[in-house]
């Protein structure tokens, strides 16, 4: 708690947040991405007057990434992490998964084009149809709005190897009162503009303003830092573009000193899944005792 400043729990925020945006999140951003798909990445390149291709190599050069490694883009849209790491290291083995298959088919189509094999699964990304301790390295970049964040995260981690990396990405609100309302009334212009340009149909107009809600409604980098530690990742680090409006974190998934008889493996499965009223199971909010 800081300067006498209530401190709600990340559990509660994103019980909060999911209450605000269900609606938008399981009826309306499907028929958006479907619209969008199809010039998303010329329309970042837009909004951020040139600087999209400069804001991905930067992630990219966060990540500690070997040749040969088995890789997880979550939320992956049209590939383009995936495919800039395979230029690098192209032995590597990438796989995407996405809840917009037109998002994905636009990616598809990028990767065969040059050449490139990503994997890729349509699914819900707040239950990895993955096995536990499978992937090196796992990112995740510009979605992390969209969705029950802490429950992904509680999923990402639970896939890693242990000693695995998950790499984050997406913008931010600023701490800065003044850059936060300035930002927003950037997004909204360019959001404006891009629809205009671009003749973004119907759904995407309607949604305009939910995304600068979204953000309203975020976390600040500081605060993103402290829910991935909450989460249970260690070697916690970050670091920030245009004042703290675009944010790049890094955790490490700790060390397995579980005994060898995987009852190690079997908290885990247990920590980061609830009952639901059906029966099945559910990914939990993942915090430490």
């Amino acid at each position: 708690m800081a300067n006498g400043e209530r401190v709600i729990p990340f559990s509660t925020k994103e019980e909060i947040r999911e209450q605000q945006f269900k609606q938008v999140w399981l009826e309306e951003l499907d028929d958006v991405f479907a619209d969008v798909a199809r010039y998303y990445d010329r329309a970042n390149h837009v909004a951020s007057l040139g600087l999209w291709n400069w804001f991905r190599n930067r992630f990219i050069s966060t990540m500690d990434v070997q040749s040969g490694q088995r890789m997880l883009d979550v939320c992956a849209g049209t590939n383009a992490i995936g495919i800039t790491l395979l230029k690098k290291h192209p032995d590597l083995q990438v796989h995407a998964i996405d809840r917009s298959k037109a998002m994905q088919a636009v990616g598809q189509e990028s990767a065969r084009k040059l050449g490139m094999d990503i994997d890729s699964t349509i699914g819900d990304v707040h239950s990895l149809p993955f096995p536990d301790n499978h992937f090196d390295i796992v990112t995740l970049q510009y979605a992390s709005r969209h969705l029950r964040i802490m429950d992904v995260c509680c999923e990402i981690k639970r896939t890693l190897k242990p000693g695995g990396h998950f790499y984050h990405c997406d913008m931010l609100r600023p701490a800065n009162k003044i850059v936060e309302s300035s930002y927003y009334a950037y997004l909204r212009l360019c959001l404006n503009f891009t629809a205009l340009l671009f003749r973004s149909s119907s759904s995407a107009h309607g949604c305009k303003e939910y995304f600068i809600n979204a953000l309203r409604m975020f976390y600040s980098a500081d605060e993103f830092s402290d829910l991935l530690r909450d989460v249970g990742f260690e070697e916690v680090s970050s670091q920030t573009l245009l004042v703290g409006m675009i944010g790049h974190h890094r955790g490490m998934k700790p060390l397995d000193t579980s005994s060898p008889d995987g009852d190690h493996e079997q908290d885990q499965r247990t920590l980061c899944h609830e009952p639901r009223h059906d029966g099945g199971l559910q990914p939990a909010r993942c915090e430490r005792p």
